[in-house]
């Protein structure tokens, strides 16, 4: 049995960094406690000081791997893919639907208000999702100034936590959105 005091030597960063965001997501800044991150890790808080100095460390650090972790790699994976620029986006939309992405910004954005690292690291989300977005759009051939206005709308959509009516199915709503501020 592993002693309860000693530094798991399986956890790295990444780990503590990762579950901070899965914890931040799930329940906003007041679940993002250090006794929670080492239940869930099954770890000690000895284990969580072996790799940050502090809890304020931790938070300067977990603001940056929020975009750098997450958002970089997906930008630069479908930027170099070989599908088209509307596809691109659509690929971007699911991924996002998929990992639950748009909670976890709302939960950095809500973070944002009380803490300048997680403000910044919002405007850097927005800045690298909007500078995809155009991008593709303009590839797709609209002019920059409606590419980033449909941009702009992409993102807020993505954002926002629209309730559809029973009427319509989500994934129906979502396709036409989409094909609404892609399409020409």
């Amino acid at each position: 049995m592993e002693d309860a005091t000693a530094p798991r030597a399986d956890l790295a960063p990444r780990d503590w960094l990762e579950i901070g965001l899965q914890l931040l997501k799930d329940g906003g800044l007041r679940a993002l406690k250090l006794r929670g991150l080492a239940q869930t890790l099954g770890a000690s808080t000895g284990s969580f000081y072996h790799h940050f100095k502090d809890f304020d460390g931790y938070h300067a650090a977990l603001a940056g791997y929020f975009v750098e972790a997450h958002i970089d790699p997906l930008i630069v994976a479908l930027s170099a893919s070989d599908l088209a620029p509307v596809e691109r986006i659509r690929a971007f939309a699911d991924h996002v639907r998929d990992h639950d992405m748009a909670q976890l910004a709302l939960a950095m954005r809500a973070w944002g208000k009380s803490d300048v690292r997680a403000a910044a690291a919002i405007r850097e989300h927005d800045e690298k999702v909007m500078a995809f977005l155009i991008a593709e759009l303009v590839a797709h051939g609209f002019e920059p100034v409606e590419a980033e206005i449909r941009s702009y709308a992409l993102l807020a959509i993505g954002l926002s936590q629209v309730h559809a009516d029973e009427g319509i199915d989500r994934s129906v709503l979502r396709e036409g959105l989409l094909t609404l501020l892609c399409e020409r």
